[in-house]
């Protein structure tokens, strides 16, 4: 469970205000139940989803032989926040997108006093997300160490690994040659993600579950405006000109992984993709309309429902 499972928050929430989202505007949450995001698991968007995907033979073809992973969170209605996934359990490599992991560990360790903030800490954290140095994030491993990000990955206020929902995200090897291995337990990766846990590490993030409002805040802006523009990216920046992209990818061989929260003003969801294809670069940049497509239809069902 997460750290407030279940709780009623009786603060009202100017999300804009804590989550730095520039002009755009939330509204004000009140009373809002922060759950485990496997429970917010929606059956008309799952369907939705299935049947887009689908419709499509590549992508079937990838779903069916478990080489794609999907997951979506619709966030366009903070009272109702709905999730859907594809292979959403299933493992994979997913090489520097579990880079999130190394920050959500860093900052644990400066809120707890265990790791002393600087400038050149921050400017790693920067160059490890927005352009994923690897020099950077083979830095901060050193300073946090693996056990401290297996630990607060596997946390009961976080759990972002449990072998119970497939692993997770995980970091067990520096991103540079030499160095030991600290392999995840199930299947022995590396850096490794399901698109669950990718999913409900920013869905705690936009709710200011991980580690404080204030630390959810501050990865947030690290995520924000990435440098890297393909993948997901590439397609947003054409279809969502005036939307603000949070973000973390990554690519190695034949892996390849996206993962974002896209917040603009037609337009407030949470989407992560992982490939186990060569053309996996471009089949992510293709998912983003049919995903779109999804979340449309689905708003349009629930406004009916609504009217009626």
């Amino acid at each position: 469970m997460y750290n407030i499972p279940k709780l009623k928050i009786t603060i009202v929430f100017l999300l804009l205000a804590f989550l730095g989202f520039g002009q755009q505007t939330l509204p004000i949450v009140t009373g809002i139940e922060i759950d485990p995001l496997m429970e917010l698991q929606n059956k008309e968007l799952q369907t939705l989803l299935e049947t887009q995907i689908n419709s499509n033979s590549q992508f079937k073809k990838l779903v069916s032989n478990k080489k794609m992973s999907i997951g979506i969170v619709d966030l366009s209605d903070l009272k109702d926040i709905r999730y859907a996934g594809l292979n959403d359990e299933n493992m994979m490599y997913a090489a520097s997108l579990p880079k999130i992991a190394i920050l959500l560990a860093a900052m644990d360790a400066i809120d707890k006093g265990e790791l002393k903030d600087s400038k050149e800490i921050r400017n790693d954290l920067s160059l490890m997300i927005s352009k994923s140095n690897n020099a950077a994030s083979t830095r901060m491993i050193d300073r946090v160490g693996y056990e401290k990000i297996e630990a607060v990955l596997r946390a009961p206020g976080n759990k972002l690994y449990d072998e119970e929902v497939g692993g997770g995200l995980w970091v067990g090897k520096r991103y540079a040659a030499g160095g030991r291995r600290y392999p995840e337990p199930m299947k022995g990766l590396s850096h490794a993600a399901t698109t669950k846990q990718v999913c409900s590490f920013y869905y705690q993030l936009v709710l200011g579950n991980l580690i404080s409002t204030e630390r959810s805040k501050e990865m947030l802006e690290i995520m924000k405006d990435p440098a890297l523009h393909h993948k997901f990216v590439n397609t947003l920046d054409k279809v969502a000109p005036k939307a603000t992209i949070y973000r973390k990818s990554g690519s190695w061989k034949n892996f390849h992984a996206d993962s974002a929260l896209v917040w603009g003003p037609e337009r407030r969801y949470i989407i992560v993709a992982l490939l186990d294809d060569n053309l996996g670069e471009q089949i992510i940049r293709n998912l983003i309309v049919p995903i779109e497509k999804v979340l449309k239809k689905s708003r349009t069902l629930k406004n009916r429902v609504v009217d009626n």
